[in-house]
């Protein structure tokens, strides 16, 4: 029964419950008896509250007993990335120069909806220091690990919760994603990651990222993402700059497949990124099933060149920024890369963050053009599969930072679009392949269904895994 419960979706423990079959105290032990075994490997959690877990757990069932569920929820297991707010619990956020003594009494926008929704709480997952990088790894909390080879890195910056999600610790659990945080580590661990529409999910406290940073679903299907998008993205008068209320329910959304919708497919960006032949070959098989399925494809390019300086200029001026209140013996315990960009953000003048704010709205009214004839935008979510663990880019890249390995994911930041990972395969080492769907902004339901079309084909999928 307990490796059963941790196979389990969200939908299916609710299911569950709903039926009598087990409840929401099962579900809890399954999972912290999952991070019990898992966790020395792989290192995906900063914080497990069993106790605190339990007593929700316990509260749930009397719930489910009356027949009277709190929401949506109500006794599932979720996980929070340790860079958002959550009562009772320390935020970290990956560094040793956070405070531990605060109170604590707050939570995130997506955090409290999730409480609402009588959500169990089980432990803050791990982050590089400040979410800045796409790995995770961190002076406070070291490496966390793929689950597929525990020699290879799981992504980051919400590297965490992806582990966790990928080995059964919880079906559901909320990432950051600021240039690829939730795709980047989905597609390394073989997971489904949504970054929606910037202020789809209100975010508080504000981000040093700006606008860059997005709050996103990580879960082992498209339905369980859309359920959690249906809890998540209700206003919060916090952030001033959260959208109103969704049309409708991401949920019921999901039906209508992809017949007659126009697709274009990018396989390099019109050749700007090399991307290895395993992982193109998994993303063109899942494009030529959708068109099996209906859709109207095309190879096509958007047109815009590789945004990489405007992204940096926007990047490392958040660094900066985030760091800045710091103390020079706190700054002395920063990651040395984080160390290194931070300084480099300081010395951006105002005119070179405007321009590059220019550069980005450019790339936002190209994207609007090119989705007024292509509904949807398809590309590998990365060029690669998971490279060897503790390691900002892969040995022998000759890279500098992680911006090198991951030109899919950070353009659709800058533009603020809806942008998905989808698990479409392996490699022949056997890990995870991700495939990228991006919508105009807004069509997050849209992403949310042409994801749900390649699970319901058998195309996409998660089952949890054995520590490789």
């Amino acid at each position: 029964m307990t490796t059963e419960l941790t196979g389990l979706t969200a939908q299916e423990l609710v299911d569950g419950y709903r039926k009598g079959e087990f409840g929401p105290v099962d579900a809890t032990r399954a999972v912290l008896a999952r991070i019990e075994e898992t966790e020395p490997a792989l290192n995906a959690f900063v914080r497990i509250d069993a106790a605190g877990a339990l007593a929700e757990a316990e509260a749930s069932t009397r719930r489910w007993r009356r027949g009277e569920p709190q929401g949506l929820v109500d006794g599932v297991p979720v996980t929070v990335k340790d860079i958002l707010l959550q009562r009772g619990a320390p935020t970290l956020r990956g560094s040793k120069s956070s405070r531990t003594d605060g109170t604590w009494t707050q939570d995130a926008p997506s955090v409290a909806r999730l409480r609402e929704h009588g959500a169990v709480f089980v432990g803050k997952t791990t982050t590089p220091e400040f979410g800045w990088k796409g790995v995770t790894d961190s002076p406070l909390s070291g490496v966390t690990r793929n689950p597929y080879d525990t020699s290879r890195t799981s992504g980051g910056s919400s590297g965490g919760s992806a582990a966790a999600v990928a080995v059964g610790a919880g079906p559901l659990s909320l990432g950051t994603d600021g240039g690829g945080s939730v795709r980047i580590p989905a597609a390394f661990c073989g997971i489904f990651g949504l970054k929606p529409t910037y202020g789809r999910v209100p975010l508080y406290p504000a981000s040093a990222f700006g606008t860059l940073a997005h709050v996103g679903p990580m879960t082992r299907s498209a339905a369980d993402a859309a359920l959690m998008m249906d809890v998540i993205s209700g206003p919060d008068p916090r952030d001033w700059s959260g959208l109103a209320p969704a049309p409708g329910s991401f949920l019921d959304g999901l039906s209508g497949g992809v017949r007659g919708l126009r697709v274009a497919f990018s396989p390099s960006l019109g050749g700007q990124v090399a991307v290895r032949p395993d992982v193109a070959a998994r993303v063109r098989d899942a494009v030529s099933r959708l068109a099996g399925l209906g859709a109207y494809v095309e190879e096509v390019d958007p047109d815009f060149s590789d945004p990489v300086e405007a992204f940096h200029t926007l990047w490392f001026s958040g660094a900066a920024r985030v760091t800045q209140q710091l103390s020079a013996s706190q700054k002395e315990l920063l990651d040395p890369g984080l160390k290194e960009i931070c300084a480099r953000g300081a010395r951006y003048s105002a005119l070179d963050y405007l321009a590059a704010v220019d550069a980005r709205m450019e790339l936002g009214r190209r994207m609007g053009a090119f989705h007024s004839t292509y509904e949807v935008l398809i590309t590998p979510s990365l060029p690669i599969t998971a490279f060897e663990a503790g390691a900002e880019v892969p040995r022998g890249s000759g890279l500098r930072r992680w911006t090198g390995w991951t030109p899919f994911t950070y353009p659709f930041n800058l533009t603020q679009q809806p942008a998905a990972s989808v698990p479409v395969g392996r490699d022949r080492d056997g890990l995870p392949v991700g495939l990228q769907v991006v919508a105009a902004r807004h069509a997050d339901a849209l992403v949310l269904r042409v994801a749900h079309a390649l699970y319901e084909a058998g195309v996409a999928g998660t089952e949890p895994v054995a520590l490789g």
